[in-house]
């Protein structure tokens, strides 16, 4: 046997074995890899999407509570002016509610 690594060397069939055996876990190596980037995007983008749900569930959120503050601020005011008329109606000048 040579040991250059040139044609004289004999093939057994145990090395024809581990020769196909390598070819086989290079090529599962391969679409491993494939599978690894396109899991890795795919879960990048999941994430960006949570996010951007996230973000809207938020938004929907803070945007009824405003409306609801809103409402109630409103409701508020109503309920002060009409005091105000029976207030200053009783008392006149004698009472004072407005804010400095």
């Amino acid at each position: 046997m040579q040991q250059d690594g040139g044609s004289d060397t004999e093939v057994t069939w145990e090395d024809q074995q581990n020769i196909n055996k390598f070819g086989r876990l290079n090529n599962r190596f391969h679409e491993l890899e494939d599978e690894i980037k396109i899991a890795k995007e795919t879960n990048d983008n999941l994430e960006k999407e949570e996010v951007e749900s996230r973000i809207e569930q938020m938004k929907e959120m803070t945007s009824k509570n405003l409306e609801k503050l809103e409402e109630e601020r409103d409701s508020i005011l109503a309920q002060m002016a009409e005091l105000k008329k029976i207030l200053y109606g009783k008392f006149k000048d004698s009472i004072n509610l407005e804010e400095d």
